[in-house]
């Protein structure tokens, strides 16, 4: 691929990425963004097809780094760890920290790209499009690891804490604002440093009492 060819497939991939963010899947059509871009309609559809096909690529093109950056810190705190089961708080650490780094000091296409997964992860409709086919596989390893930090941990429970966990970062990465206005301007949403210093304690004391419960 030619440098400018990589160059309009990124403008085109930035600018679906904004307005996809901005106002959701159906809330967007090719040609406004192809005006974004500011390239020709015929240029996305030639680099990136149909629009559903734009949306995954977009989606992709983040998962992949992200899902490198955890698996990596997932098999760091398993090594440090052995031959003893990894410790939850590692294991937690390694599937939340990327994301709010990446969030918080990555820019705003991260920023964006954030957005998008808060809305995707409450749609049943895309959530088939982007979380199952880029990030379950990375889901089942951490769900993996879990399970050695927690053996005796009935499975049920271990699948309903991580989807606390999830639904966690969901709302934190929509930065609805609304702790703002509930704590008059203690806490803010976009405050995602203070998110990360205690996410991991919350989640992993209602892993264990959920999950040592029996």
């Amino acid at each position: 691929m030619s440098r400018s060819t990589q160059t309009t497939r990124k403008r085109i991939l930035d600018a679906a990425e904004k307005l996809f963010a901005d106002r959701g899947f159906h809330g967007v059509s090719v040609r406004e963004i192809a005006r974004e871009a500011g390239v020709d309609v015929a240029l996305v559809n030639y680099h990136c097809g149909r629009k559903r096909d734009l949306f995954e690529t977009v989606f992709l093109r983040r998962a992949e780094t992200l899902n490198r950056e955890r698996l990596a810190m997932l098999k760091a705190c398993r090594d440090a760890a052995a031959p003893a089961p990894p410790v939850l708080e590692d294991i937690i650490d390694a599937f939340t920290h990327p994301l709010l780094n990446r969030s918080a000091h990555g820019g705003p296409g991260w920023k964006r790209y954030f957005a998008l997964v808060a809305q995707v992860n409450n749609s049943p409709e895309l959530a088939p499009i982007g979380m199952t086919k880029y990030f379950d596989p990375l889901v089942q390893e951490f769900i993996a690891a879990l399970r050695e930090a927690l053996p005796d941990a009935a499975e049920e429970d271990i699948f309903w804490s991580y989807h606390f966990l999830s639904g966690a970062l969901t709302l934190t990465f929509a930065e609805t604002g609304r702790i703002d206005q509930l704590s008059g301007g203690v806490c803010r949403s976009s405050d995602l440093d203070s998110v990360h210093a205690r996410l991991v304690p919350y989640t992993a004391a209602g892993f264990r009492r959920l999950c040592q419960r029996r």
